[in-house]
């Protein structure tokens, strides 16, 4: 952790909401004046799109299978030594990942790198916004569903030399956890891929399968490192998400936030901020699912402008 840099992470899967969190940070701080780095968590994947999909599907064929949320399709390593540098120097070098709404802006393809480029000088903070904010990455056991009726199969395996020992959650000085419960996170997952993408279902559910193992070593982890959760948590039956007709919308949820430290924050000002908001424990505070937003900018600027005025005073 950096008093003088601070680094900021928001992390959770796919469609959990993290850029909800991200776009209310950007209005944090150009209310508060600050200027901070924004970095991409795709920025960190191994291979561009085409080669990516090329090696996931040779693992498996070859029954390993790998995604999107381990250490065989992402560099932990060049993640954790960014946020190492920022915190110590206040620059680092990044390549970006193109979206498809930044193609013309780049003038590159979708699924592409931009060449390395430095962070512009002078931030004051780096906010770091994808999968892995607060991942730790050991050694560790990869198991596989067998395909017969056989127990699990488990197999132990070494990660490749350059994600041994890779700890990104220590050089992040305030983490942020955006994660539904798992059932509404698989819904969200197959109707964005079925709606928009136009991915066949079943082929929806072999993705979430194929990720499953990943997801346990790597994502969820995660969830106890944070400073602060936000869950959002359907107040419908999601009992079978994958013969949900419709994601549960933010009215019919709750938003379950817990905190950490909850001696860090004023608990008692925040619960009187919403209205039908309650403790559930003494560091859970449960809101109506529609105040994200508003929950975001209540509960952490305070968070921010501590992290900015102690870093001016260094």
């Amino acid at each position: 952790m950096s008093v003088s840099h601070p680094v900021i992470a928001i992390t959770g899967s796919s469609g959990a909401g993290t850029s909800t969190v991200r776009d209310a940070f950007a209005e944090i701080f150009h209310r508060q004046g600050i200027n901070a780095a924004f970095i991409d968590g795709d920025s960190f994947l191994r291979h561009e799109r085409e080669e990516m999909a090329e090696v996931i599907e040779k693992a498996n064929q070859e029954g390993k299978p790998i995604s999107h949320f381990g250490p065989d399709t992402n560099r932990f390593d060049l993640l954790e030594s960014l946020f190492k540098q920022y915190g110590e120097l206040g620059t680092g070098r990044i390549r970006q990942y193109v979206h498809e709404d930044g193609q013309n802006q780049h003038q590159q393809a979708a699924g592409t790198f931009t060449p390395e480029a430095d962070i512009p000088k002078n931030t004051d903070l780096l906010i770091y916004e994808g999968l892995h904010g607060g991942v730790i990455s050991r050694t560790w056991t990869r198991r596989r569903m067998s395909s017969s009726h056989n127990p699990i199969v488990v197999e132990r395996r070494n990660q490749a030399n350059s994600n041994k020992g890779v700890d990104v959650a220590q050089y992040v000085d305030f983490l942020i956890g955006v994660v539904p419960v798992v059932n509404l996170e698989w819904i969200q997952k197959i109707h964005r891929d079925s709606k928009i993408k136009g991915i066949a279902i079943e082929q929806c559910t072999t993705t979430i399968l194929r990720r499953l193992q990943d997801y346990i070593y790597f994502m969820t982890p995660q969830f106890s490192l944070t400073d602060i959760n936000f869950q959002r948590v359907p107040l419908v039956d999601t009992s079978n998400p994958f013969t949900a007709i419709d994601v549960p919308s933010a009215d019919e949820s709750m938003l379950v936030v817990r905190f950490r430290d909850p001696n860090k924050y004023p608990l008692q000002t925040f619960l009187e901020k919403f209205d039908g908001a309650f403790m559930s424990r003494p560091n859970t505070l449960v809101i109506p699912g529609g105040k994200l937003r508003m929950a975001l900018e209540v509960i952490c600027t305070h968070r921010i402008q501590e992290l900015v005025t102690a870093s001016k005073q260094v």
